[in-house]
């Protein structure tokens, strides 16, 4: 492999190295069914706001289940908060569940049940934030629009940077990823999703150097591919977010009870699942607070309705 100079390096990010890595991408892409020619843009804001904090893997056949039953956003308006909550099953966070509905309801309503194409009127749906909106945009419009996640973000930090390890985001991430764009919309929305997967794929925690189609113009190689800080290190290890043990696991195992029953349940049902009365109560106190579970008149508990 030839590495090119250091000074090389931050200067170039030129049509060759795009077209080698949408070349690259194009024989390497994950055969995500989102990604098929006839999926419809309701088809991309769902598979985004699925894959969240959530791995593709466990988001497909979740994806699948959902356009099988609400093939389009004015589907997905008329289903009940219940029934949302239990095909949303085990994929976590399940506010975006009941977001993704009232997205739905607003596309319906507002927008003849058509998703809107660009990133402004996007970011007005409920649920939608600013990577969402741009990546729905570019991955099922077109549209010339940076998308940055932390997999963009590790191979911006590599290659025009040569930084390690991706760190958090930056406001400058968004105008620096939009410059590694082609000008030509079409080829530009291909150099995103390409930028995502090399990340995904390769340029990933621990960089498979020797398989990037890019690397002979990668700044941190060209450094000498330096180890980061051991304080980077361990700031990066301070973002990983835990599950055992948190609130988050308490309200997962609370929402099991509900999604399982078919019928509200008694407290009793409920206790069961964790023994630390206080961290119990906060939990469930939580999920009625947001919406995700409701306490009817006679004490019972049950899903949204």
């Amino acid at each position: 492999m030839q590495i090119r100079s250091a000074q090389t390096t931050v200067d170039a990010f030129d049509d060759e190295v795009r077209s080698e890595l949408r070349s690259w991408y194009r024989q390497n892409m994950r055969p995500l069914p989102w990604r098929e020619p006839d999926t419809s843009p309701w088809s991309v804001l769902v598979s985004e706001v699925m894959s969240q904090q959530t791995p593709v893997s466990r988001v497909i056949p979740s994806w699948r289940a959902w356009m099988e039953k609400w093939p389009t956003a004015s589907d997905l308006a008329q289903a009940p908060k219940d029934e949302v909550l239990r095909m949303w099953g085990k994929l976590g966070y399940p506010r975006r569940a009941l977001r993704l509905r009232e997205c739905a309801i607003a596309i319906a309503t507002e927008y003849s049940g058509s998703v809107p194409n660009d990133v402004e009127t996007l970011l007005t749906l409920p649920g939608v934030g600013d990577y969402t909106a741009r990546a729905v945009a570019a991955f099922a419009f077109s549209h010339r629009t940076p998308v940055v996640d932390i997999n963009v973000r590790r191979v911006l930090r590599r290659h025009r940077q040569a930084v390690f390890l991706p760190g958090p985001h930056k406001r400058a991430d968004m105008h620096a990823v939009e410059e590694l764009l082609d000008e030509d919309a079409p080829s530009a929305a291909e150099t995103s999703v390409a930028l995502m997967e090399l990340g995904a794929l390769v340029c990933k925690t621990t960089p498979d150097c020797d398989n990037c189609p890019i690397a002979s113009s990668c700044a941190w190689v060209a450094a000498g591919s330096p180890e980061p800080e051991k304080h980077e290190v361990k700031a990066a290890k301070r973002r990983v977010q835990k599950f055992e043990g948190t609130d988050r696991q308490v309200r997962g195992l609370l929402l099991d009870v509900l999604r399982a029953a078919d019928s509200p349940v008694e407290q009793a049902a409920l206790d069961t699942v964790w023994d630390d009365d206080a961290q119990r109560s906060r939990a469930l106190f939580s999920l009625l607070e947001d919406g995700l579970a409701e306490q009817t008149k006679d004490g019972l508990f049950r899903l949204p309705t």
